[in-house]
């Protein structure tokens, strides 16, 4: 069985259009409607003008999705000269784009060094469903928080990314899907909701997207601006290990769903398993969990917890679990571990798993166990990592054949 269906290798990577020159310009996306209104003032455009020529951008970077300046059909060609000159739409490198036995797609993209002394690079993974297709967003390159479990802890920090990388993520996936309309489309028309391929965004990539909060508020407000990308909030999930006091700011200022990496019901264990419980403990993180605004049935918060065998799966762990979110409309996904080189842990048992997961759906919430996807080419949870911080070829190529030869046994 072939690991993956499709692979573009760095010697076929594809460069963003321009991508030296579109490096040192501002790009266009990212940009709020005040932000643009004000670039374009700055480069002489009439005030009477302005707030048409924002609409129309608009709708071309987040309806159309357009990448090119000359795509504007109806833009002036001394407008569109301008903008050539001046700005940027272009998406990021694909450095690799790798497509799992199930499915999943994997893109390593890189991005200008902004500050960081060299280019960067992120993972981005779609993962396509029944009746639905889900994005993983990074929000970091590297990550601070060294949860032990997760191979994206294991990279160090480089820097955050910019609203324009982050938001380029989804643009760049619809655009490798289809999900923007072709050119004999009428101007100004959407693909239906129904007929998209990305349906749903998760910022569960690599970072800690609230230690990003000003850039990944500004993204998420635009992929779920309703004359734009039109993304619905509550199809909009982000995922934090527990970044107390931007818990609060995201139900304010951003309202989309919100989903906890718990992990663990005892301080003690989860001061090991996601170290940042040492400066916010598990009292307070669910104070933050309960004063979520618009939280009900109808809206849940989603508790993330991995199963790591005769570390944190027993059933007292289980009865620990429901006695924490007393009182909290809750969904627990239940996590089975998903290897990586180098680490000490091992998934529970499957029979262990369901176990668990009975116990907690006769307490009464919902806990479905996770369907590890993309774990072939490194795209499951946990598994994220630049792919200059990653293994060398001939670990990775050991490491597939292990995934093969345990997917045989599975089956």
């Amino acid at each position: 069985m072939a690991v993956m269906e499709n692979l573009i290798g760095r010697e076929n990577a594809r460069p963003a259009p321009s991508a030296g020159k579109a490096a040192e310009m501002p790009s266009l996306i990212g940009a709020d409607r005040e932000e643009l209104a004000a670039m374009l003032r700055d480069r002489g455009v009439p005030e009477r003008q302005i707030k048409m020529r924002v609409s129309q951008l608009w709708n071309w970077l987040y309806v159309r999705g357009v990448s090119d300046f000359d795509a504007m059909a109806n833009v002036s060609k001394d407008m569109r000269e301008m903008l050539k000159a001046n700005f940027t739409i272009a998406r990021p490198e694909i450095v690799e784009e790798q497509v799992s036995n199930d499915g999943t797609r994997k893109w390593l993209l890189r991005y200008p060094p902004r500050g960081a002394g060299r280019p960067v690079e992120v993972e981005t993974v779609y993962i396509p469903e029944e009746g639905r297709g889900t994005l993983c967003i990074s929000s970091q390159v590297g990550c601070t928080l060294t949860c032990s479990f997760c191979h994206t802890g294991t990279q160090r920090l480089v820097r955050n990314l910019t609203a324009e990388e982050i938001l380029s993520q989804l643009l760049l996936a619809r655009d490798r899907l289809g999900d923007f309309p072709d050119r004999d489309v009428p101007q100004g028309a959407m693909i239906p909701s129904s007929d998209r391929k990305v349906t749903n965004i998760v910022m569960m990539g690599m970072g800690e997207p609230l230690y990003n909060f000003e850039e990944v508020k500004k993204a998420l407000l635009i992929a779920t601006d309703g004359d734009g990308l039109s993304l619905s909030k509550r199809r909009v999930t982000l995922s934090t290990s527990g970044v107390v006091p931007e818990i609060y700011r995201t139900g304010e200022e951003i309202g989309c769903m919100l989903a906890i990496s718990l992990h663990a019901v005892r301080d003690e264990l989860r001061d090991m398993l996601v170290p940042i419980n040492k400066k916010y403990p598990l009292k307070e993180l669910m104070e933050a969990c309960r004063a979520y605004p618009g939280l009900s049935n109808a809206r849940r918060i989603t508790f993330e917890y991995v199963m790591l065998k005769d570390v944190n799966d027993s059933l007292e762990d289980a009865k620990g679990l429901i006695q924490l979110l007393k009182g909290v409309p809750a969904k627990i996904n239940l996590i089975p571990f998903n290897p990586w080189p180098g680490t000490n842990y091992q998934c529970s048992d499957w029979a262990q798993i369901e176990k668990f997961a009975d116990f907690i759906n006769q307490a009464g919430y919902a806990s479905p166990i996770r369907t590890p996807r993309g774990r072939d080419i490194l795209a499951a949870c946990g598994q994220l990592k630049s792919e200059s911080e990653r293994m060398r070829k001939s670990e990775r190529l050991a490491f597939e054949a292990m995934m093969i030869a345990n997917h045989g046994e599975d089956d």
